[in-house]
């Protein structure tokens, strides 16, 4: 936890000085009659502070691999002014209604989070970013928060010319344009559109306005543009570029074809031919770029090589899609909503959880360029593009051993060693969840999500041979009236004001039966919407918490505790889920549990409903529920 706290802290400190400013960094105060700084001094002088003074780095940007995300993406926008071959299909794509995509103020509020955890560069990214028409206003923005060293865009170059004047006044210290030819005829071609001499005119006016280097990219495809190679180099030699060779990747729609990429050594090799001299340049960490020098030339060269020699090792990149979606590898399927847990109006801590458990997921690699190929994943032009009660314990799943209901493993992710405090009162998380990985004898890894960290100390894991008649402890009175009709028939609600406050805790469970296709994507996270199991835990906490909302003469309970587990059954090709509720009260809060587990149930279908509509949801029943006059009641 003193890992998590200590930035804050530090802030803190650094600003109850009197005579410092908000960074910490100390304040000269002006002599009489002497002017006072400028407010952008000012900003420039705390940046330097922190970027001296660094603060320790955030465990929620940490994967299990060890390595530090401190590079975001942005996309601002999915609509784009070019039809890029490689990047949308010919026909384009269907676009998010607006209201699904992030606003002005939730992109930002977005990016302030990350930069307080550690994040030091943005970079802006559509769609093509420059066609939004608050981009300057978002980049003037940015560059307020501090700490964030470098602010990029990725543009097509189109609108360059035009808006980079008002760009570097906001604050804009990077650009990468794309440009695949020096052909205009075949640029028209390739991007399905004219606007050549306005991506040439745009990148003058970068080297123009003191921009060093201009970053062109260059996705390099055999039969249209590998014969430009040369041409692309020898744009070095004169003007401050560095040309950066891009791999062809496969992405929805652009119909990949491993005969089409041209492989960054035969790339290298064509370049030296000519070239002979070229110099390797030392590699920047964290630096997805292998960089080459001409002597004398003033420029350089770059290979992206993603495809057939990865840098995942040391990849520091995040991405946030147009429509609010987290997603930690560029090549992955799996995306977590970051958009829908800002509007249900989710705190910092709970939004920290959700990235920082999305980032332990990371695996240590992609797939490699033939699975890739083969996977879904979002077209180009649409990727640059668990809420729980404040004192209630995170999603932390865990390792145990016997009954194969309770195992709890995830998939590749974190060391079982990495440990998460107990979430309580006045406490915050001080790393992503720990993930593990057990393997059992079919070789399919078993995953298991709870809310609680102490599983093994719970209940027994359902199982599809927990069938016992209930059974009751204490007396339990019955009735052959309804509580919630009055003399006359009419709905009325309970009255509950006269009855004492006791500790009441309900566990009720169900079962969602998938069928083998959806199960195994759901084991494998390989749905298109998402982690179908993360999904459906925070879709029961919060249902726990609004159920009165939902069913009409039920009170409010102000629940202490809510705790969702889901568990595969591969047998049955099944979830398990088992929702538990308790709170301090004059009522109990069965129904608390029950609309939990149900509504659970009711995500999973929705998860699953593109994949199969042949999926059963049961078993919806009270396991357990204790305190209140009429006794305890357990379905052992």
């Amino acid at each position: 936890m003193a890992v998590r706290l200590v930035p804050r802290m530090l802030r803190r400190v650094l600003r109850s000085s009197i005579r410092s400013c908000s960074s910490g960094a100390p304040v000269t105060q002006p002599r009489p009659g002497e002017p006072s700084q400028s407010a952008a001094e000012e900003l420039s002088r705390r940046r330097l502070f922190l970027r001296e003074h660094p603060a320790p780095f955030s465990a929620f940007l940490t994967d299990g691999f060890g390595r530090r995300h401190s590079y975001l993406r942005i996309s601002l926008t999915e609509k784009c002014n070019l039809r890029c071959q490689y990047c949308m299909p010919e026909e384009g794509v269907p676009l998010t209604p607006k209201a699904d995509l992030l606003t002005t103020e939730e992109i930002l509020t977005l990016a302030r989070l990350f930069v307080k955890e550690g994040v030091d560069k943005i970079r802006l990214t559509g769609g093509e970013p420059l066609i939004r028409p608050d981009v300057v206003d978002i980049v003037a923005q940015l560059h307020q928060l501090e700490g964030l060293r470098t602010i990029g865009v990725t543009t097509n170059g189109i609108n360059l010319a035009r808006l980079l004047p008002q760009l570097q006044k906001a604050g804009l210290n990077a650009i990468n344009i794309s440009l695949d030819t020096l052909v205009p005829a075949k640029f028209e071609f390739i991007v399905r559109r004219k606007g050549f001499h306005k991506v040439m005119e745009g990148i003058h006016k970068a080297i123009e306005l003191g921009y060093r280097p201009v970053k062109v990219n260059c996705v390099v495809m055999r039969g249209l543009n590998e014969d430009e190679l040369l041409d692309f180099v020898a744009l070095t030699e004169g003007l401050p570029l560095d040309v950066r060779f891009i791999e062809y990747m496969p992405f929805d729609g652009n119909k990949w074809n491993f005969k089409k990429m041209v492989s960054y050594k035969e790339m290298l090799d064509t370049i030296r031919q000519q070239w002979p001299e070229l110099e390797k340049l030392p590699k920047e960490e964290s630096s997805t770029a292998k960089g080459f020098k001409i002597p004398g030339f003033q420029g350089h060269v770059s290979f992206i090589t993603s495809m057939s020699e990865h840098f995942c090792g040391t990849c520091n990149r995040l991405r946030i899609t147009a429509d609010g979606n987290l997603k930690v590898c560029l090549f992955g399927n799996s995306e977590v909503s970051l958009r829908d847990h800002l509007r249900a109006e989710a705190s910092e801590e709970e939004l920290l959880s959700i990235i920082g458990a999305a980032v332990g997921r990371k695996k240590r690699q992609h797939a490699g360029m033939f699975n890739i190929s083969q996977m879904k994943n979002r077209p180009m032009i649409l990727i640059e593009l668990f809420l729980r009660l404040p004192d209630s314990p995170p999603a932390i799943p865990s390792i145990s051993s016997g009954d194969p209901f309770c195992v709890q493993g995830l998939r590749h992710g974190m060391s079982v060693s990495n440990q998460v405090a107990t979430l309580r009162t006045g406490c915050r998380v001080p790393q992503p969840p720990p993930l593990a990985q057990q393997w059992l004898g079919s070789g399919s890894p078993q995953r298991h999500y709870s809310s609680h960290p102490d599983s093994d100390t719970n209940p027994k894991c359902l199982s599809p041979g927990s069938r016992a008649p209930a059974t009751h402890s204490g007396h339990l009175p019955t009735s052959d009236e309804l509580t919630h009709v009055d003399t006359e028939g009419r709905a009325a609600m309970v009255d509950v004001g006269g009855k004492p406050d006791t500790e009441r805790v309900a566990v009720a469970s169900a079962v969602v039966l998938l069928g083998p296709v959806a199960f195994k994507l759901v084991q494998e996270n390989q749905l298109k919407k998402g982690d179908a199991l993360v999904v459906a835990q925070l879709a029961g906490i919060q249902a726990a918490k609004v159920t009165s909302q939902l069913i009409p003469l039920c009170h409010h309970v102000a629940l202490s505790h809510v705790q969702v587990r889901l568990e595969l059954d591969s047998t049955r090709h099944a979830v398990l889920i088992q929702a538990s509720c308790r709170a301090q009260g004059p009522t109990g809060v069965e129904m608390e549990a029950l609309t939990s587990a149900a509504v659970a149930a009711l995500t999973l279908y929705d998860m699953c409903k593109a994949v199969s509509r042949d999926i059963v949801l049961g078993e919806i029943k009270l396991i357990s529920k204790t305190g209140g006059q009429r006794g305890d009641f357990h379905r052992s």
